[in-house]
């Protein structure tokens, strides 16, 4: 057994030989080519092995002849994955080539030809030439032979012995001296090249020559593409090109190297336009663009390493198909198409990602690549994907890219253009776009729109070649661009050349008249900047452009022309800056001249200044007054116009601090301490306005003065101060505003038991101290435990109210208001009760049922009046009624009140009421305190009974709907209390209820609305109601069923 090893891999076996027939070797020889290894065996046989085959391959299509021995040649197509077919051959041969449907073997002169059928190989015949046969090319009827110099086209099968058919045979070239040097056939055409640089298409259908192109030197190779419509050959300087026969272009091949061997075009339909060159050490990957931006290009995309010895016979979607010296085939996938062979997208890295991206936007397979993108979620690859698609003239791609990514400039440009059929005006956009200026545009002065070259400079602001063009283009065009260039050029300082520009885009046309309004604007600021002031100043005094005025004042002003600036300021309205200027130029005068216009406080100020200076007081303040810097206006009345109250006057409006100090001084200059105190105090200076009280005996007036703006530190040296002279009332007083309860309770205490006052701030202070001993205390003193001298219940309750005590102040209430009461204060005592019943309900407390009671019978007695007065007596008797049926509350008016009772009966009607009223007035104890003027009536009533009376009406419960009468408020159905109407003082209505929009008290709303109609407030909170406010109550439980709260 024999094993052989290829060096550059000396782990890879290359072959294992068996000789089962021998028993020992002795020894082995290769040949100095290493073709044949020679092999003795101790039985003294040799025996001869070929280890290197000659490398001879042809493809069509993705069908592949090559040879496999010294005496076979096998057909493999690996894309179609057919099965081999091994051709056994009777010589071996030193060329081969493939078609369609046949194959083609020789040597020397001759060669054999082989029909592909279905049923297998079959030989048709064999031809000789007229000299040695360097290479042969099929196509599917044609066999083209290149022998000696010279290509004879000939039918593969149809020729016969004898025929004269000219269509059979031809022998080129035909009359030309020049000799061919390689050549090729496609299903169309013959090509061939010659020595002399020409290459020549010939037309197998027509039988003519239909294209001859002459390159400046010799073909040495070429490779038409699978379409036979663009051509790649080598010449003799073995420079690479890739020629188009339609238009006779030829593009130079980059990066092509001297040692090329062959070229091979992808056969795969989708990467037409790639294709390899190949030496003995690397394959070299090129894409060939037929339409991008720059027109068709060809781009060198990367290398693979190629195996040693082995020969590329075929390329098919990036894999590239080898011919080893051994006869076998190999494959390879090149390094430019690694990374897009990929199924699972998602299980690639970001590095990989973005290398698959790369190579993908090279082979133009932009649909490819989408997927990479949208996994590297990266706003740089799309933008890449996007230029390449855009490179590659795919506009519709491009547009669903950049729609991806959200840039909707890119896309609606693109939209706007993807129709335009000049592919010029296209790529010339396109290369707008992508940045690329020069090469756009070329493209469009190429196109049918040179004008766009125009328009893409000035949009640039590319002003010296705007004009280069619109002196070629748009020659009327030039003023426009001359003034845009001006400005430009005033931007960035070059005045000089913005000058000349502004001066070459006068038109003087009058449809042009804004246009040369700007252009002479210009003139007027590049003049006086180039120190043609007089020119500049009198063109824009001419003009009527404020903006101008003030733009050639300001280029004045930094030049330090300031009368010029000044007057160009005047001229356009600009007040403040002209006397501004004038001002750094001295010139008083004329800013006193346009004081009225002036709105700065700072110009002012100024000039009041100069004029204090002059001694020119009175108009120094009113300078001043219109820079509202009062407290120089304080200053220059006290100081100088010997006008105090104006200084006072300023002082109290504006506040100033400063102001307040000068205007203290003053006073106290004057010994009047009580208005220095005061000043001091505004001016925030009170511990000298403190120590000036103190001093003169003025603290009242500081106390006064000072308010609630002081610190506690404040109020205590004040509550000592009062101390110190016994002043227990405002020590107090001072002590409670700091904070300090204790004192302040101790003198408030030692106050007079009848200062109302002091017990009013006690109160406070117990309610702000919150301190139970305090509270005691104070509760004590109001009692009279202190000095035997109880208080007015009042106090108590405002104590009970100031500790939120709300049942010890609803009692105390109570009790106060029956004492009102008894006094005869009705409305005090009602308004008592109804505060505190307000804030028994805020505090979700219990209302007692006294409380609720008195308030209901006080608030009758009140409903009285109002129902008189808007002459409702039958209202007024009902509720004089009730109130009569009370009227031991009521002690201080009894007799009055059944005298009312009596007459509003009797007035309304109610005769049977009036009698019982009038014979309890006859009583022994009310009879002489009748009033003379119804005594008589009275006793006539008495004396002549009328027992008649009109039943009152009936309305339902609101509860249970039980018809009752309209003034009970107890339901004898279903025991409720039922709320009762503030305005009429029956119960409410659940169908027609209302309440007060400011105490929440419920009333029946058609009757509140007619009172609206003549008073203005609340029966019962007396606040003021706009009628619009009120509004019909449709959810009724909240006044029904009120939450009864806590006990």
């Amino acid at each position: 057994m024999k094993k052989i090893h290829d060096l550059s891999d000396l782990k890879e076996m290359f072959a294992i030989i068996n000789m089962d027939d021998e028993r020992g070797l002795e020894k082995l020889n290769w040949t100095d080519d290493g073709q044949l290894l020679a092999v003795s065996t101790t039985k003294g046989n040799l025996h001869i092995y070929l280890t290197r085959l000659p490398q001879l391959a042809s493809s069509c299509s993705t069908r592949i002849a090559h040879l496999t021995s010294l005496l076979e040649v096998t057909i493999e197509d690996n894309i179609a994955q057919d099965q081999p077919i091994a051709v056994p051959i009777d010589v071996e041969p030193s060329f081969l080539g493939i078609g369609p449907y046949h194959l083609g073997v020789g040597m020397n002169n001759r060669a054999w030809f082989y029909v592909l059928g279905d049923t297998g190989l079959e030989k048709l015949k064999d031809r000789e030439y007229l000299g040695t046969v360097q290479s042969l090319c099929l196509n599917a009827d044609y066999a083209a032979v290149r022998f000696e110099g010279k290509v004879q086209l000939h039918m593969i099968e149809g020729e016969t012995t004898g025929t004269t058919d000219e269509r059979e045979t031809k022998l080129f070239p035909e009359q030309d001296d020049s000799k061919i040097t390689c050549h090729d056939i496609t299903p169309d055409f013959l090509i061939y090249g010659t020595d002399n640089g020409g290459i020549n298409y010939f037309f197998i259908e027509d039988w003519q020559f239909v294209n001859e192109f002459r390159h400046v030197v010799g073909i040495r190779k070429l490779f038409p593409d699978p379409s036979g419509t663009r051509i790649a050959f080598i010449d003799d300087k073995s420079d690479g090109f890739i020629y188009n026969p339609v238009n006779d272009q030829l593009l130079e091949i980059p990066e092509f190297s001297t040692m090329i061997k062959g070229i091979l075009w992808e056969y795969w339909s989708l990467d037409k336009g790639v294709f390899i060159a190949y030496d003995d050490d690397k394959i070299y990957t090129y894409i060939y663009s037929r339409e991008s931006v720059q027109g068709p290009t060809v781009e060198f995309a990367g290398e693979t390493r190629l195996p040693y010895g082995n020969i590329p016979i075929l390329m098919y979607n990036g894999e590239v198909t080898l011919q080893t010296e051994s006869g076998r085939l190999g494959s390879l996938i090149l390094d430019t198409h690694s990374s897009i062979f990929v199924e699972a997208v998602e299980e690639l890295s970001s590095d990989e990602l973005k290398k698959a991206l790369l190579q993908g936007i090279k082979l133009k397979r932009f649909k490819d690549v989408w997927q990479c993108c949208q996994q590297l979620n990266d706003l740089v690859a799309w933008i890449n994907l996007g230029k390449g698609a855009l490179q590659a003239l795919e506009i519709d791609f491009a547009i669903r890219v950049y729609r991806e990514i959200g840039d909707v400039g890119m896309v609606t440009s693109l939209q706007q253009i993807k129709h335009l059929e000049d592919r010029n005006l296209l790529s010339g956009y396109i290369a707008m776009f992508l940045g690329e200026f020069n090469l756009a545009q070329d493209l469009f002065l190429a196109s049918g729109k040179p004008l766009a070259a125009l328009e893409m400079r000035r949009d640039l602001l590319h002003w010296d070649s705007a004009l280069q063009l619109a002196k070629a283009l748009a020659p009327d065009q030039i003023p426009y661009i001359s003034r845009e260039y001006a400005q430009q050029l005033e931007f960035t300082g070059d005045y000089m050349n913005a000058l000349a520009h502004y001066e070459k885009g006068i038109t003087k046309e009058d449809k042009d008249r804004e246009h040369d309004e700007v252009c002479a604007a210009g003139i007027a600021r590049m003049s006086i900047r180039m120190g043609d002031i007089r020119r500049g100043v009198g063109m824009a005094m001419k003009m009527p452009s404020r903006i101008l005025k003030k733009e050639c004042a300001g280029i004045l002003e930094g030049m330090k022309q300031w009368t010029e600036a000044a007057m160009l300021y005047e001229q356009g309205g600009y007040y403040d800056k002209a006397a501004s200027v004038y001002i750094r130029g001295k010139n008083w005068g004329k800013v006193g001249e346009l004081l009225n216009h002036i709105t700065s406080p700072k110009i002012h100020t100024q000039y009041a200044k100069a004029k204090e200076a002059d001694g020119r007081y009175k108009e120094a303040a009113d300078a001043y007054r219109r820079a509202k810097d009062w407290d120089n206006v304080i200053r220059i009345n006290l100081d100088y116009l010997q006008n105090p109250e104006e200084a006072v006057k300023i002082v109290r409006e504006t506040q100033s601090i400063e102001g307040a100090k000068l205007v203290a001084k003053f006073f106290q200059r004057l010994n009047d301490y009580s208005s220095a105190i005061q000043f001091l105090v505004m001016s925030k200076c009170n511990d000298e306005a403190f120590q000036l009280a103190q001093t003169h005996n003025q603290m009242e007036t500081y106390a006064d003065i000072i308010g609630p703006d002081a610190t506690p530190e404040d109020y205590q040296s004040i509550a000592l101060y009062f101390e110190n002279e016994k002043n227990h009332f405002l020590s107090g007083k001072f002590f409670l505003l700091c904070g300090q309860y204790n004192r302040a309770m101790k003198h408030f205490l030692r106050c007079s038991g009848e200062d109302g006052q002091a017990i009013e701030l006690a109160i406070e202070t117990v309610g702000r101290a919150n301190d139970d001993q305090l509270t005691r205390q104070l509760i004590d003193f109001l009692m009279g435990e202190t000095d035997n001298i109880p208080k007015d219940a009042k106090y108590l309750f405002r104590l009970y109210m100031a500790l939120k005590q709300w049942r010890e102040a609803a009692r105390t209430a109570i009790i106060i208001a029956r004492e009102e009461q008894n006094a005869g204060n009705y409305r005090n005592a009602h308004d008592v009760l109804f505060s505190m019943f307000q804030e028994l309900k805020e505090q979700k407390i219990k209302i007692p049922a006294e409380m609720a009671t008195n308030l209901m019978i006080l608030h009758s007695y009140i409903l009285v009046k109002i129902h008189v007065k808007r002459g409702d007596h039958m209202k007024g008797a009902r509720m004089l009624i009730r109130v009569a049926n009370n009227i031991s509350k009521f002690p201080s008016h009894i007799v009055p009140i059944l005298t009312s009772t009596v007459i509003e009966c009797h007035r309304a009607g109610l005769k049977n009421s009036s009698f019982s009223y009038a014979a309890m007035l006859m009583r022994p104890e009310y009879r002489n305190n009748i009033d003379l003027k119804y005594k008589k009536k009275i006793e006539m009533i008495v004396r002549k009974p009328d027992k008649s009376e009109e039943e009152e009406g009936l309305t339902p419960c609101p509860y249970c709907g039980f018809q009752l009468p309209e003034t009970d408020l107890t339901c004898p159905e279903c025991k409720n209390t039922i709320p009762y109407c503030i305005v009429t003082g029956r119960h409410v209505l659940k169908d027609d209820l209302s309440a007060c929009p400011k105490c929440d008290f419920p009333a029946i709303f058609s009757e509140f609305i007619k009172l609206l109609e003549t008073e203005e407030s609340c029966p019962m909170c007396s606040e003021k109601i706009i009628k619009e406010n009120l509004q019909k109550v449709n959810d009724s439980d909240k006044y029904l069923h009120p939450e009864e709260g806590s006990e």
